[in-house]
C-alpha cells in the first residue's frame, strides 16, 4: 500500500498503483504523485534512481512509459497534463528512508493530529529510529529532540539552506552531472548574494 506521503488522495494512490510497476520496472523509484486541479488537471510525478538523482532524458523516457500505461488503463475522466520531475533540491520527504538520508538537513514536518500541541514542526532531521523520524528542534533555549511516528506525517519536505544547496551541487558535481565551470558559476553567483 502507498503511503499518504507519496500519494494523498483516493485517486492519487490509484495513480501509484498504476505507475509505481512501471517506474520500478525501469529502475526508479516513486517519490510522490499529485493530480493537481484548476482549469486544466495536472499529474505530477516525482520520481528518482534508488541511490538518488534524475536526468532530464530519464524524466522523458518515464512520461513515455506512463503515458503509454495511462492511455490503456484510462483512470482520469478529464484531459490532463503529465508532469514527471526531479524531486529538487528542496524535496518532498516521502519515504523513511529518505529522512535517514537527509540527516543533518533542515526540515519541515507536519502531522495529521495535535502533537504535544503542534501539528507542525522546522528543525534539524536526527535520523530515524524504527518507524519514528527523529528531528531535533528548538524548544526555548535549548535543542530537544521529538520522535514523531512516520505515518503520522501529513507532510515533510526539505527546507533550502546554503549548506543543501552546497552539498547537492557538489553531490552531482562528483556524480559527473555538473562540470567543474558549472559547479564554480553557481558557487560564485551564491557568493555573491550573500
Amino acid at each position: 500500500m502507498t503511503n499518504e506521503l507519496i500519494a494523498k488522495t483516493a485517486i492519487d494512490r490509484r495513480m501509484a498503483e498504476i505507475i509505481t510497476p512501471v517506474i520500478e520496472g525501469m529502475g526508479f523509484e516513486l517519490v510522490r504523485v499529485r493530480l493537481m486541479g484548476g482549469k486544466h488537471e495536472t499529474l505530477q510525478i516525482m520520481a528518482e534512481r534508488p541511490g538518488g538523482g534524475i536526468e532530464v532524458d530519464d524524466c522523458a523516457q518515464i512520461s513515455n512509459a506512463v503515458s503509454a500505461v495511462l492511455d490503456v488503463e484510462d483512470p482520469l475522466e478529464d484531459a490532463y497534463t503529465l508532469e514527471v520531475s526531479s524531486p529538487g533540491i528542496d524535496r518532498p520527504l516521502t519515504r523513511l528512508k529518505d529522512f535517514a538520508a537527509f540527516e543533518g538537513y533542515e526540515a519541515k514536518l507536519e502531522t495529521d493530529e495535535l502533537i504535544d500541541g503542534r501539528k507542525r514542526f522546522k528543525g534539524v532531521l536526527a535520523g530515524v529510529e524504527g518507524d519514528e523520524v527523529l528531528i531535533n528542534i528548538e524548544s526555548g533555549a535549548e535543542t530537544v529532540t521529538v520522535g514523531l511516528k512516520f505515518d503520522w506525517l501529513s507532510d515533510a519536505k526539505l527546507v533550502l539552506t546554503d549548506d543543501l544547496i552546497r552539498d547537492m551541487l557538489k553531490a552531482r558535481k562528483d556524480a559527473g552531472s555538473l562540470n567543474e565551470d558549472d559547479f564554480d558559476k553557481i558557487e560564485t553567483e551564491g557568493s555573491e548574494e550573500d
